[in-house]
């Protein structure tokens, strides 16, 4: 997949970009993930340009829009996602790849605010294939582990979603406060409860 940068500069009729220019779309790109991570997709212009250390004139030579800028960040992180469950489709252990997969999905939902958006629905423009390719993979490796007889086979592919989309935790319940790596916690009680000998009760 081409590069976030490599995105917005195409814009340029095909000319190579000055030195100056890239420079100043990687700052932007950078400081848009890490917008992205701590506030969400509703991350100001004004927040990503400072992050970046330019100001909103070149914040707009350099990138057509806000929104462009976020899309084109989203598909570069949940390109990245794919490219994990590919790798874990690849691996001879059905369970083990679905497992490394889970952790690295569930780690950016926890991670990141926008990615944890972006994947929940929050209706960011031209995610809808990556979004589609996510849940296809998903399939399989669910499916994988149960033909294998790694993962109990009295759940679908659709409940391991929703199950995963449920082991990031807010920052605090019941008067309790979470620890940074709650979610591995969670992860690993939901994988145990997962895996199975191919069991239909």
């Amino acid at each position: 997949m081409t590069s976030a940068v490599d995105r917005l500069l195409t814009g340029d009729a095909g000319q190579i970009p000055r030195a100056d220019a890239r420079r100043n779309v990687e700052r932007l790109v950078a400081a848009a993930r890490s917008a992205l991570a701590e506030v969400g997709v509703e991350v100001t212009t004004q927040e990503i340009a400072q992050r970046a250390g330019v100001g909103k004139g070149t914040f707009y030579r350099r990138i057509p829009s806000r929104e462009t800028l976020l899309q084109v960040v989203l598909e570069e992180v949940l390109g990245e996602i794919l490219a994990t469950a590919d790798r874990a489709l690849a691996d001879p252990d059905p369970w083990h790849g679905f497992t490394d997969f889970a952790a690295a999905y569930v780690r950016l939902r926890a991670e990141s605010c926008g990615a944890n958006e972006a994947l929940g629905g929050a209706g960011i423009p031209g995610l809808d294939r990556l979004l589609a390719e996510i849940r296809t993979r998903l399939r399989q490796l669910v499916e994988a582990a149960q033909s294998a007889g790694r993962m109990r086979r009295d759940i679908t592919w659709q409940d391991v979603a929703f199950l995963l989309a449920g082991v990031s935790t807010d920052t605090g319940t019941i008067g309790l406060r979470a620890e940074g790596d709650q979610w591995n916690r969670n992860l690993r009680i939901v994988l145990a409860g997962l895996e199975g000998q191919g069991r239909s009760d």
